[in-house]
This record gives C-alpha cells, sequence and structure tokens, in this order.
C-alpha cells in the first residue's frame, strides 16, 4: 500500500470535546470547550488554552470542572468554544446550560451533560513548545448520571460522546465497543 507524506499537522485523533467549566471573581459561570486536552495521568488531566476568560478563572479560582460534549448537546457545546464570555457574559444561559456549585470545587457543574469531572488546578504556566497556558488539573470526583451507568460504572456507549478531528474541523460520534484493554493482545502472548 503507497503512502503520501501529508507534512506536520495535529492528526492526533480522536480527541474528547472537553467543556470546561469555571466561576469568575464575581461567581458568574462560564464554560468553554477545548480541543487540545485530554488525560495525563490516573487522575490527571493537562490542556492547553489561548488566553481566555477561562484562564483568568482558573487563575483566580484555581477550579474547574470538566464535562463531556455528547451528541445531544453538539450545538451548546460548539457554541461555547465560539463565543467569549467577555464579549458574551450570558453565554452558559444562551448555549441552554444551567448549573450547580459543584460539591469539592469552586466551579459549575453543567445540569445537562450526563458526566464531569471535579477538578482542581495543581500546576499552570506557559507551554515553551506552544506559548499557550498549559493547566494541569487533579481529578478530585467524577459525577455520573444514572442513566449513564452499567453495573455501577460509566459506560460511553450511553454518555454518547462526541470527539473533535482536528484534521477536519469535524465533530464525530463514538462507534461501538469492539474489544477489552488488556485482554484483546492475550492471544498473542505465549
Amino acid at each position: 500500500m503507497a503512502k503520501k507524506d501529508l507534512g506536520a499537522s495535529g492528526i492526533i485523533f480522536p480527541g474528547a470535546v472537553l467543556l470546561i467549566g469555571t466561576y469568575d471573581e464575581n461567581g458568574n459561570p462560564d464554560v468553554m470547550n477545548a480541543a487540545w486536552g485530554g488525560q495525563c495521568g490516573p487522575k490527571h488531566i493537562a490542556m492547553n488554552l489561548s488566553q481566555h476568560q477561562t484562564t483568568e478563572n482558573l487563575e483566580k479560582k484555581n477550579a474547574f470542572t470538566i464535562a463531556f460534549g455528547t451528541v445531544e448537546s453538539l450545538v451548546a457545546s460548539d457554541y461555547v468554544g465560539m463565543v467569549s464570555a467577555k464579549k458574551e457574559p450570558e453565554k452558559v444561559k444562551k448555549a441552554g446550560f444551567t448549573v450547580t456549585k459543584g460539591k469539592n470545587v469552586d466551579a459549575p457543574v453543567i445540569s445537562e451533560l450526563p458526566l464531569s469531572l471535579e477538578c482542581k488546578v495543581v500546576s499552570m504556566g506557559k507551554d515553551p513548545a506552544t506559548g499557550e497556558i498549559r493547566v494541569v488539573g487533579e481529578i478530585v470526583n467524577v459525577i455520573a448520571d444514572d442513566c449513564v451507568l452499567t453495573d455501577g460504572k460509566v459506560d460511553m456507549g450511553k454518555v454518547n460522546p462526541i470527539v473533535f478531528d482536528g484534521s477536519s474541523a469535524g465533530y464525530w460520534a463514538i462507534g461501538k465497543r469492539v474489544g477489552n484493554a488488556f485482554h484483546e493482545g492475550a492471544a498473542l502472548i505465549k
């Protein structure tokens, strides 16, 4: 099969559609859609963010939530990534989201989304490679609606998350489960 060089581009996929929830110094909620982030350890998440209201809020509050965009929330999830809270202070409400304060962190939990992580900021600083702000957070609690649980565990099929493809600037729905981690490869162990 022939291969073709495509040059340097960010084509690691899929990328979770991370909706970062924060409060400003006056307790106003903000939610932004972040493309460049993911889990970087068993209880840690890392994100690279350009300067936004969200980064200012993170510096002040040292707390955030992560909700995951879903097929059902596609329009609202995309909207909060397109509009700045500095220009549209009611963007959370306009997106159709309602929030409650997290139990473990000073950050908003989006009521309409079935899966959220409560996180505290572990570190923030300028990423020397990108010039963006690198945020590392510790996951202190996972909040899941009963309807997305199977045997007490999060069932991605029930969450119905969307993922971001940076090469095509597209959102995709996750397909069916095709195997079990740390099991399928056992067929090659002799």
